[in-house]
């Protein structure tokens, strides 16, 4: 398989003329490297997760950073914190030099950009393949196949089996990261508690909950959802809230930012297994949620993505905010459309009045009126 085009690069190429540094993080094995090597051909590369590059590198880092020309690859910098203040001198002393930096952690980059770099940094999250970005290059999928295969490189670029690309990139990296970045005592304490956040995804995340069938206090099940999301496996859907005369929710849910690695969270072996599975629809909602922020995120913004949920129980799958504009969705893995999943919609857009400027039903079905759309799921429309 050639290069899959990221469409973060846009992004990234629009960026460049007005910042010196350049920061792309994401999880591990999401493509980091091969985007940066992709984007900048000319510059030379460096890899610090190398111990010996690493050390090299530490020797001596005044020189390190005088002997970089028009610019440089630093791969997962994280690993040599004392370089940011480095580049910070050498890109006040010289903004046309370029410096083009990945990691993989986000709290040791976040804390050294806001230190050392504020001001002088575009900061980038390179999420796993998009649909748009694999759609033309893969056979025909059923909605099964692709929740089971997910969408990391690997298992596109190397057809690495979902059964064997998961489990060892579990073992590998999350558990590896986790080891970096807290002291955990009892690591089947912290593998029963992200398999328990597998099961509850799509849900209003009860800390309390968690923490009683966990074992451990809430402020650690705070601290362990944290390194989640710090090391992109997870991400946060904040319910939407304002002032509508409704009691709404204010928890939030959580999702995976891939299907592949929930699909073994759950313990689910073969695409077949989901025809069946009783979070088959969350995990399907999942992969369209995780859709929706992946574009954001490849056009170097922050996701404006919410769900509602009122205390007697209205619930809206999905919104986007734009300004002071909203777009509501719902999401049903239903492979059959019928009026009824348009009832929460219309009633939330009585709501919000004529700030709904669009809303739409994704559903898992064929509509026969409509041509198919890239084979992977349908919008039904209706605008307000």
């Amino acid at each position: 398989m050639e290069i899959v085009y990221r469409t973060i690069s846009k992004s990234i190429e629009k960026a460049l003329p007005y910042y010196s540094v350049i920061v792309v993080t994401g999880s591990r094995q999401v493509g980091k490297t091969t985007l940066c090597k992709y984007l900048f051909p000319q510059y030379p590369y460096v890899n610090l997760e190398d111990v010996p590059t690493r050390e090299h590198v530490a020797d001596d880092i005044k020189k390190f950073i005088n002997g970089v020309n028009e610019g440089i690859i630093i791969d997962e910098i994280h690993h040599l914190p004392e370089l940011f203040s480095y580049i910070q001198v050498a890109v006040d002393e010289n903004r046309d030099k370029k410096f083009i930096l990945t990691g993989s952690s986000n709290f040791s980059l976040l804390q050294n950009i806001t230190q050392s770099l504020a001001g002088r940094v575009a900061l980038f999250t390179l999420p796993p393949f998009s649909m748009e970005e694999i759609a033309g290059q893969i056979e025909p999928m059923t909605t099964n196949a692709i929740l089971f295969k997910g969408f990391y490189p690997a298992g596109y670029s190397l057809q690495t089996p979902p059964e064997m690309l998961y489990v060892n990139y579990y073992n590998t990296y999350i558990e590896r990261d986790v080891h970096q970045l807290i002291n955990i005592k009892n690591l089947s304490l912290f593998q029963k508690f992200i398999r328990l956040c597998a099961g509850r995804v799509g849900s209003e995340c009860n800390q309390s909950a968690l923490s009683g069938e966990v074992g451990v206090s809430s402020p650690t099940i705070n601290e362990w959802l944290s390194i989640l999301e710090a090391s992109y496996i997870i991400f946060k859907l904040p319910p939407y809230y304002e002032n509508l005369g409704k009691r709404l929710v204010k928890s939030p849910k959580y999702y995976f930012y891939d299907t592949g690695l929930l699909c073994f969270l759950l313990g689910i072996e073969t695409p077949e297994q989901l025809e069946t599975h009783p979070l088959r629809g969350g995990i399907f909602e999942n992969m369209v949620v995780a859709e929706f922020v992946k574009k954001r995120l490849n056009e170097g913004k922050h996701p404006n993505c919410y769900f509602y949920r009122d205390s007697s129980g209205v619930e809206i799958d999905l919104l986007q905010v734009f300004g002071n504009e909203i777009d509501m969705y719902e999401i049903k893995s239903s492979q059959t459309f019928t009026a009824k999943f348009f009832d929460n919609i219309n009633k939330v857009s009585k709501l919000l009045g004529e700030r709904v400027k669009r809303s739409a039903v994704i559903y898992d079905g064929v509509d026969m009126s409509q041509t198919d759309i890239k084979g992977i799921f349908n919008y039904k429309r209706r605008f307000w």
